[in-house]
């Protein structure tokens, strides 16, 4: 059973307590305190496995404890600490507290602490002093971190496939690779999303079919509004379309709509377009039905046709899809080290002040509404950056006053809610501050 959502109650260990103990031996008077302190309470550790591909686990365990700390004795005696919980989730598993993400499990065997232990009391050893002998006081045990946590699996997958129910989505899968979906001649056939691993000259591909949307699926009706979570982080889109639909561009458009609706960054996906069931058709339906989507489509739109029983151009789609997700990929890691440079405080310009004045222009393109700012070393910077961090638009706001950038943009007009665009990516500017 696929279980892509769960709630489950976490416990942190308790810290144990401190000890309030006095040596007494043998010929040894007033022996000063010697309690010990107690030991921390055990963590809950969630750690990704790529063995794992559901959350049904949590349905049946919704509480999740580690052992507390012990107490300390006598004789300086720590307690010991309590032993940590570590608890397996899938690959691409989201942890959320009161909404806010705690955790992102993207990557096979990362580990992310989601409740701290709490820290163990002082003992009374520990408040001796000069003027303070026999204290007689000790610390309790700090609570460990204890809510209700909120769990949501990703899938993580090269190519997410979309389009209408009964489009050919699990027949292209089960054709192209070990996966085994149900299939028939009906509507939602699909209930739950498909993993496989497809290959091509050597090399693998990962693609998760989810239910087919139809129009309204993003406000809930169908089945896809459920799983649209699911091609969040796919690196390509492949849209199939049945090939003998009417108005095939209108079909098309409906459900670039409700991608656009459920989350708008998912119109600026890489896409691959591909019209299936194919085999019988006569070049020039085919030929018309390419048309009718080019005509709606981006025009650098990849239009491709396919049959999956007749294996009929796979090769071609298998083949520029993984163009594609080497492209993604490559850019996700320029971004991911950009990232890191933010810690490191910002980049040192080894131009001139001079120099740099002159590695940028900025001009407002009145036919479009746009301020654009073009510049080699800006634009990489741009490409460089997250804009789902808000640390790597912030860096960004900060390279473009420190390039005088900001300031120019002002003197020839821009003001807040104005439309910034440098390179490919479009920035609104609002009370100082850049977001896309």
């Amino acid at each position: 059973m696929f279980v892509d959502t769960a709630k489950v109650f976490v416990q942190a260990g308790r810290g144990g307590n401190g000890a309030v103990s006095f040596r007494r031996e043998l010929y040894i008077e007033k022996g000063g305190p010697d309690g010990g302190d107690g030991g921390r309470g055990g963590d809950i550790i969630f750690k990704a496995s790529k063995d794992l591909n559901t959350l049904l686990n949590f349905r049946y365990k919704p509480e999740l404890k580690a052992k507390p700390g012990g107490n300390g004795s006598k004789r300086d005696k720590a307690g010991r600490s309590g032993e940590d919980l570590i608890v397996k989730v899938p690959v691409g598993t989201l942890v959320k507290r009161d909404g806010q993400i705690l955790a992102d499990l993207s990557k096979d065997e990362q580990e992310v602490v989601i409740a701290k232990g709490g820290d163990g009391g002082f003992g009374n050893a520990h408040f001796k002093s000069s003027v303070r002998q026999t204290p007689r006081v000790a610390e309790m045990g700090e609570p460990g971190d204890t809510f209700e946590a909120e769990l949501e699996l990703k899938l993580l997958a090269d190519v997410g496939l979309v389009g209408f129910p009964n489009a050919g989505k699990s027949t292209f899968l089960s054709v192209v690779s070990n996966a085994r979906p149900e299939i028939a001649d009906y509507a939602f056939t699909t209930l739950t999303p498909n993993l496989g691993v497809a290959e091509i000259d050597g090399q693998n591909i990962l693609i998760a079919d989810i239910p087919g949307l139809i129009e309204g699926a993003s406000e809930g009706k169908g089945l896809g509004d459920a799983f649209l979570r699911h091609i969040e982080r796919t690196a390509v889109l492949l849209h199939l379309i049945d090939g003998y639909e009417d108005e095939i561009g209108e079909r098309y458009q409906t459900i670039r709509s409700e991608l656009e609706k459920y989350q708008p960054e998912l119109l600026d996906r890489p896409e691959i377009i591909a019209l299936t069931k194919t085999e019988g058709m006569d070049d020039e339906l085919l030929g018309m039905q390419i048309d009718g989507v080019r005509a709606v489509a981006s025009e650098d739109a990849k239009i491709l046709a396919i049959s999956s029983s007749a294996h009929q151009g796979l090769k071609e789609v298998l083949r520029a899809l993984r163009t594609e997700i080497d492209t993604t990929r490559a850019l996700e890691a320029e971004a991911a080290e950009a990232e890191e440079e933010e810690d490191e405080g910002l980049p040192v310009i080894s131009l001139s002040q001079e120099e740099i004045s002159k590695s940028w222009t900025a001009e407002y393109d009145k036919e479009r509404d746009v301020y654009v700012v073009k510049g080699d070393k800006i634009e990489k910077f741009a490409r460089r950056t997250n804009f789902m961090s808000v640390h790597g638009v912030n860096r960004l706001r900060d390279i473009m006053r420190k390039m005088g950038i900001d300031h120019e943009l002002r003197r020839i007009g821009a003001v807040n809610n104005s439309r910034i665009m440098i390179g490919a990516q479009v920035f609104e500017l609002v009370d100082s501050r850049w977001e896309v």
